[in-house]
């Protein structure tokens, strides 16, 4: 993931046309009635996740998330359908919070986890099958296969079905996993609150360190098919995490086919963690009678993401060639098992490929990428390194593979995801999920447009508009300009449960937004060249993608525009507050870095500081000055409203208060609304309704006509 998201989950709401708070702010009420696209629309969602196809193929798994918005949070649970009835109903095969399903190598059985009692445990379902197929209404009441004292952080079973490799948060001198609990209980009973602290991370994202570690562990099923009461640990001697954290998966282990070899990536950097991006893949034998051993040690940059071929004699894997650089392209690499002689499958493809699966027949891997406005799924020969677009169109964010079919989670600017069905050549795309589409039949969302523009040194860059619900030619409309995160993001043709445009179209507004130099989807060199210039061929690129969106689109009213950013975005809306503010009616900042200087002391992920300015702040103070919106607050005279929550360890709180002094100081109007139970992003429910209920209401104030001549507090 980049290092400053578009906050990467955010799921803001707020109550328009299409429901209603009720006074407790506890119920949402739904309105059938023919309406524009909102915020309340996009809260109550079934979000649909994790695809995971049967081994014949012919059946589908996978989780969907709902909103109980009472209780002010997700409810997630497995269903299971036969894709060639795919306009039945799908059964919901385990309760609430059950998730990451798996199928059994035969097919007759689904692994999950759930809790039982306080305890993240794994779950298994038996299904009988007749002539017919799976019978779903006949299963066995679930079994609930391993008895832990600690959660279940991630698994994956072997090929043959016999044993799984778990996942377990543990203090790595503790010998087994009742230590860690004993050593946590004790914590939780003790009256004493401080900690002492020897090296970083003190803290990552939205949680401090307690001293434990993601460990890999295996264990086999005995003749009961349940867990023994002690797995074997794998990842003996790792100071590091497995999977990462804070958002690794099972995607970061794997068994070879033989099921005798685990293949995982770990970064194992001591002190120097912080700063470091380096990543290594091991080999460690699947019984842990040997110490793991390091495949990658060569490279002093990011490998990871093992996939053993099906002959067991290669090991593909993506990696970066850049040390401290998480923005780097991810390479598809090739690994001889027996020389340890690697090569790079993709050498002649300029992007940086993700979510690699292989087919049955080791000749081809699969891989997603960012892509011009779009990230599809693609097909990569092993043997030439050819690369073929399987899926174009919007965005494949998650599929499964199972002989010669694919099923896949797709999503558009205006579809939230469902799932498809296409053969592993490409053809044949068919829907299989519609979740949403009761509601939706309800809702009217904005047309979308991709547009290119002579950006920066006259390179082509490229944005898209979004047209107001109901808009009408002839008709000036207000405009949202929203600057995309990471930086080394895009704002694609997907469908976000964070920005939605079509949350500002159906308010009347239209949405611009560019692709500037240092987003993905365009080539290596593109990403690379906001590195040490945030400030400058970015802002160049909002500049005259700006002006070309006016050009093109006559409906947008250049007077009433507000700007809108998060994290690098943000960082964009306060550096264009002081150097370019004079198109802007207002300005939304969510989670911005307000200054560069204390930002590299603040943070946690110290290589990225490092990286983007070329070297530690100490070491070259003046990199940091260079683009720092603090140094030209005396020239802010936009009304601003600041976002900014009290678990951002990434881009701490200080950043959104100093903002907020430097606005009201000057007697700018300003607004502050944080949140002290959420991170760098809005997760909970009636957080997000009062997150955009607040946005919406600042863009509406400052962009009304009788407001375009009044904007500014400061002259």
């Amino acid at each position: 993931m980049k290092r400053l998201v578009v906050l990467a989950a955010m799921i803001g709401v707020g109550l328009m046309a299409s429901t209603a708070a009720s006074a407790d702010n506890a119920t949402l009420i739904e309105n059938h009635q023919i309406h524009p696209f909102d915020v309340s629309d996009l809260v109550m969602m079934d979000r649909v996740s994790d695809p995971q196809l049967s081994p014949d193929g012919h059946y589908a798994a996978y989780s969907v998330r709902s909103t109980d918005y009472a209780a002010n949070k997700g409810v997630n649970a497995i269903y299971v359908q036969e894709l060639a009835k795919s306009s039945e109903r799908p059964f919901k095969v385990v309760p609430k919070q059950a998730s990451s399903p798996r199928w059994s190598p035969d097919g007759h059985s689904l692994y999950y986890l759930a809790p039982a009692g306080e305890v993240t445990q794994l779950w298994r379902l038996d299904v009988p099958a007749d002539k017919h197929g799976l019978n779903m209404s006949t299963a066995s009441a679930p079994v609930q296969i391993s008895h832990s004292p600690l959660d279940i952080e991630a698994y994956k079973l072997s090929p043959d079905g016999k044993s799984v490799l778990l996942s377990y948060a543990v203090f790595t001198d503790c010998g087994d996993l009742a230590c860690t609990k004993e050593r946590l209980d004790g914590r939780a009973k003790d009256k004493s609150t401080g900690t002492v602290y020897q090296k970083l991370f003190v803290r990552h994202w939205d949680t401090w360190a307690d001293g434990r570690r993601n460990q890999l562990y295996i264990a086999r099923f005995g003749a009961d098919g349940l867990m023994p009461a002690e797995p074997t640990l794998l990842s003996r001697g790792m100071d590091g995490d497995v999977p990462s954290k804070p958002f690794g998966d099972d995607s970061e282990f794997a068994y070879s086919p033989d099921g005798n070899t685990v293949y995982f990536d770990v970064r194992i950097a001591g002190n120097s963690e912080p700063w470091s991006t380096n990543f290594d893949i091991y080999k460690v034998s699947a019984d842990g009678s040997s110490m793991p051993q390091n495949l990658t040690e060569a490279n002093k940059a990011w490998d990871a993401y093992p996939v053993p071929s099906p002959d067991g004699k290669t090991l593909y894997y993506l990696a970066m060639k850049t040390p401290a650089f998480e923005a780097d392209r991810f390479a598809i690499m090739a690994m001889d098992l027996a020389t340890g002689a690697t090569h790079e499958i993709d050498p002649s493809w300029d992007r940086s490929a993700g979510g690699m699966q292989i087919s049955a027949d080791g000749k081809t891997l699969f891989v997603t990428a960012d892509d011009e406005g779009q990230h599809p799924l693609f097909a990569v020969d092993v043997a030439n390194g050819k690369v073929n677009k399987l899926v174009g169109d919007g965005s494949v964010s998650d599929y499964s593979i199972a002989g010669k079919h694919i099923l896949l989670a797709r999503d558009d600017l205006k579809h939230p995801v469902d799932l498809y069905t296409v053969s592993i050549a490409g053809s044949g795309l068919k829907q299989v999920t519609h979740f949403n589409a009761e509601h939706l039949k309800n809702v009217k969302m904005g047309d979308a447009e991709f547009f290119t523009f002579k950006g920066w040194n006259n390179e082509t860059v490229q944005g898209y508009m979004v047209k107001p619900v109901d808009y009408k030619a002839g008709h000036k409309y207000p405009v949202a300009f929203i600057i995309h995160g990471g930086p080394q993001g895009a704002m694609n043709n997907d469908w976000s449960y964070r920005w939605n445009p079509q949350t500002y179209a159906g308010q009347g507004f239209a949405v611009v937004t560019i692709n500037f130099h240092g987003s993905t989807g365009y080539g290596q060199a593109f990403t690379d060249s906001i590195s040490g210039d945030w400030g400058g061929k970015p802002l160049e690129d909002l500049k005259l993608g700006w002006q070309a969106a006016l050009d093109k689109y006559h409906f947008l009213d250049g007077d009433r525009a507000c700007a809108l950013g998060a994290s690098y975005g943000g960082y964009m809306t306060y550096w264009i507050a002081g150097v370019w503010n004079k198109p802007w009616k207002c300005l939304v900042d969510h989670d911005g870095v307000f200054d560069a200087r204390m930002m590299y002391y603040a943070t946690e992920e110290l290589w990225f500081e490092e990286r983007e300015n070329g070297g530690a702040q100490f070491d070259v103070p003046e990199n940091y000055e260079k683009f720092n919106p603090i140094n030209h607050v005396k020239d802010w005279r936009v009304p601003m409203l600041v976002v900014h929550s009290g678990d951002d360890f990434r881009i701490p709180i200080t950043q959104g208060l100093g903002a907020f002094t430097a606005l009201q100081r000057q007697g700018i109007p300003s607004e502050f609304l944080t949140f002290p139970d959420e991170n760098h992003w809005v997760l909970k429910p009636q957080n997000s309704v009062q997150w955009h209920e607040t946005v919406n209401a600042w863009l509406k104030k400052w962009t009304a006509q009788d407001a375009s001549s009044n904007t500014s507090g400061k002259p």
